[in-house]
């Protein structure tokens, strides 16, 4: 009798990145880079005029018996508080009362809304709900009249209507099948802005305009060019994300906002390249720039497999079978694929130099990860 076993397979996969910078001469004067010509409006913003996020808790009624359990305790206590400023007393005690509520066709639900600037009392909103409790789908709920609150406790809009859902949950017969999330649902324009959050430009002296992302040499072409504009330096960089503009006395500050967000500046987007290694995918974004440098990709797996024979004694001898393990080691080496990428070479041509070799997307991952350790990638490399 023969049997066979593997043993764990030990894997020695490599990866040599070899990168040679020294030795090669770099230009002494490298072309001057150009821009790309954006609006202000695009890349930045204006201080203090900016969302605000509001957030309420209410109920959702009207669902055919997918709300929560019984065993949700906050649905039935917002259900008696709202029966009780209606009017409507509920017993503490008996059959009737609140512990021995069914919820099951109403749901407790937070609701989310984004206050945009300079909003009036009257203007309508979108919010979103989303169940707080165990409901199983808002599929034809009605949300109640729900406050939502600012950061500072106060109320600045009220949300009621029609839920509107992305999904659904089917069950019958044990059997279920569900569609997205059908426990969050949106209603379009549901909320009514109440009070507004003050702002007033008249009284700004100054005007602050943040960029999106932080650049020296950005902030200062927009201030320049804010100047230009104007005829006059009223517009200087205060960091890499900051240009404050003087307001001159009398002026009207919204005509200013708008001449200085139509003004175009040039743009120099940093050099980025972005990799997820759970997914593989690589993103590479604004000029990067690859330093000569010489790649070798290859790979060697050693497998050792174990085999089980059992050794039987001969005939009429005085043996004994015995058990004996038979070891065999197996390895395979792959062909080192080499890429050269010489002085002025883009990301296109390590690109395709790298499908040439049949490396996939983790490869790439590998690889560029290494080459920047090498100083060969002038780009920030940003792992999620």
């Amino acid at each position: 009798m023969r049997g066979a076993k593997w043993k764990p397979i030990r894997l020695f996969p490599w990866w040599l990145v070899f990168a040679v910078v020294g030795g090669l001469t770099r230009p002494s004067a490298p072309a001057q880079e150009e821009g790309e010509l954006t609006r202000i409006k695009d890349v930045a913003s204006i201080e203090g005029i900016r969302d605000n996020q509001l957030v309420g808790y209410g109920l959702v009624v009207g669902l055919r018996g997918t709300g929560d359990s019984s065993q949700t305790v906050f649905p039935a206590q917002t259900l008696v508080s709202a029966l009780e400023r209606m009017g409507v007393t509920v017993p503490q005690t008996g059959s009737n009362s609140a512990s021995n509520m069914q919820v099951k066709n109403m749901a407790a639900v937070f609701v989310v809304a984004t206050l945009p600037p300079f909003s009036r009392a009257g203007d309508k909103i979108d919010i979103t709900v989303s169940s707080a409790g165990d409901a199983r789908s808002l599929e034809g709920g009605i949300l109640l009249m729900t406050p939502l609150y600012g950061p500072d406790g106060q109320i600045f809009a009220q949300a009621q209507g029609a839920l509107v859902l992305g999904g659904y949950v089917v069950a019958s017969a044990g059997n279920a099948r569900q569609m997205n999330h059908p426990t969050t649902a949106r209603i379009p324009g549901g909320g009514l802005v109440e009070r507004p959050v003050p702002f007033d430009l008249s009284q700004m002296h100054t005007v602050g305009v943040i960029l999106d992302e932080a650049d020296f040499h950005t902030a200062e072409r927009m201030a320049a060019a804010i100047n230009a504009t104007l005829g006059a330096t009223r517009a200087h960089a205060v960091d890499s994300r900051r240009v404050e503009i003087a307001v001159a006395s009398g002026e009207d500050v919204a005509a200013l906002l708008d001449k200085v967000e139509s003004i175009e500046i040039e743009v120099y987007p940093r050099a980025r390249v972005v990799v997820n290694e759970r997914t593989g995918t690589v993103v590479i974004g604004g000029r990067v720039r690859l330093q000569p440098v010489s790649i070798l990709h290859g790979g060697l797996s050693v497998n050792v497999v174990a085999r089980i024979e059992v050794s039987q004694p001969a005939p009429l001898s005085q043996g004994a079978a015995k058990v004996v393990e038979q070891t065999a080691i197996e390895a395979q080496d792959k062909p080192v694929n080499r890429i050269d990428l010489k002085e002025g070479a883009t990301v296109e041509d390590l690109v395709r130099e790298l499908q040439r070799t049949g490396a996939g997307a983790r490869d790439v991952i590998s690889i560029l990860q290494a080459m920047k350790e090498a100083g060969a990638l002038e780009a920030d490399l940003e792992v999620m």
